[in-house]
């Protein structure tokens, strides 16, 4: 299998990397702990108080701290009911065959995951629960891959390949996903543009040349990459399989941060904070790769199950999105400079947005580490996937939901289904 090489970003290399969103991220946080940024203020007073919910919140949802990752198969549980297992009951094939089928939901699901907005409801026929929000959109894209995208192929199990992706329409998503005119889905144009870019992704011939047919042929990617390495054990490194999807398939992001030039480089989720300033191209430009990285978590488990060892998890950074991010605002830890920014319209590249976000994967390395002393544990036993999950996103919203009848993040985002 061929590999990306990484000439067609030039300049803008090191801005494919979890390493350099930390960097980024950081140096904007340390400048709202300095009092120098632009749109928040950072109240350290507050912080033992966010670490208390964040604590309070893993030692609710695992008394045994024992904590799993963050990931999209965390919502395939319902009260209980692991609906992956419910759908792949009875296969009895390969299953390195499975595993390829669990990367291509992964991929489908993460991208369908963005805010559903807070009034849409979705009716799972499996558990007979009435689910929303995260739950509810993977329920929804569990149905959808299983009956309405993928190709059932016996011992191959369920693919989906760039013709599944390509007939995607709006209209397919709104019947799977229950969407109407009562119970709006928000952003679904913006999803359905996803799936769409991800077949045009699949069909690229950087892809297509390597046998990328579906998503999941990144299960064979990691195999081989981990058959090369010197241990005896199959590892793979976490940063080298985001780096695989970033580079495959980052340029899918239809807002993703566009450098005009000869070749219009797509960086994908990327963004722009003037006063971040280096010394080369790349100045201003501020990356955090969410979604790439929320599906790298959501691989980690279908790369185990095809009999890889997974190491450096700490190599992804925290995911800036607005249930952790909510909770520094909720918590007052951050304020806004000026009170009518909680009132505005706020675009996802927004400089505000771009703020908030840097501030909030910065602050999450904070509370993991300040979180490990206070528990006890190392980064081994509790690593920042298992912070997110215990953990911050929890801890997000459900002090959303106290402070706000509907549980919307603290500010109003413009929603398009892909980086919120």
């Amino acid at each position: 299998m061929n590999e990306v090489s990484g000439d067609e970003f030039g300049p803008y290399e090191s801005l494919l990397s979890s390493s350099e969103v930390r960097v980024r991220c950081h140096q904007i946080g340390e400048m709202a702990m300095n009092g120098n940024a632009n749109w928040f203020v950072v109240n350290e007073p507050r912080f033992k108080r966010c670490v208390g919910l964040v604590k309070d919140s893993c030692l609710k949802n695992y008394p045994d701290l024992k904590i799993p990752l963050h990931s999209r198969w965390r919502h395939f549980v319902v009260d209980g009911k692991d609906l992956w297992k419910h759908y792949t009951e009875g296969y009895t094939g390969n299953v390195i065959d499975l595993a390829r089928s669990a990367a291509d939901l992964a991929f489908v699901s993460v991208l369908l995951d963005a805010g559903a907005g807070s009034h849409w409801r979705y009716n799972d026929p499996v558990t007979g629960k009435e689910l929303h929000r995260s739950e509810g959109l993977a329920a929804a894209s569990l149905d959808l891959f299983f009956n309405h995208l993928s190709r059932y192929q016996g011992d191959q199990a369920w693919v989906v390949d760039a013709h599944c992706l390509e007939e995607v329409t709006r209209g397919k998503l709104a019947v799977a996903f229950q969407s109407s005119t009562d119970n709006p889905l928000s952003g679904l144009s913006g999803r359905a543009d996803l799936l769409i870019g991800l077949a045009s992704a699949l069909d690229a011939p950087k892809n297509r040349d390597a046998g990328y047919h579906r998503p999941g042929a990144i299960i064979d990617e990691c195999i081989e990459m981990a058959t090369r390495s010197w241990t005896l054990q199959k590892q793979i490194d976490i940063t080298q399989v985001l780096d695989i999807v970033l580079r495959r398939f980052g340029g899918i992001w239809p807002n993703g941060y566009i450098v005009n030039g000869i070749n219009n480089i797509n960086l994908g989720d990327c963004g722009y904070y003037s006063a971040l300033q280096t010394d080369d191209e790349t100045s201003g430009i501020v990356p955090f790769h969410k979604l790439s990285q929320w599906l790298t978590y959501s691989l980690i488990e279908p790369l185990q199950w095809a009999g890889l060892e997974v190491v450096n998890l700490d190599g992804l950074t925290g995911l800036p999105e607005y249930r952790n991010g909510g909770l520094l605002i909720d918590t007052g830890f951050i304020t806004p400079q000026d009170q009518q920014l909680m009132e505005s319209r706020l675009a996802p590249d927004s400089e505000a947005i771009v703020e908030w976000r840097a501030i909030t994967v910065w602050m999450l390395d904070r509370i993991a580490e300040e979180l490990r002393k206070s528990l006890k544990l190392g980064p081994k036993r509790l690593p920042l996937g298992s912070v997110l999950q215990g953990g911050t996103w929890s801890a997000g919203r459900e002090l959303a939901a106290r402070l706000r009848s509907d549980g919307s993040p603290p500010l109003k985002i413009d929603v398009d289904g892909t980086i919120f």
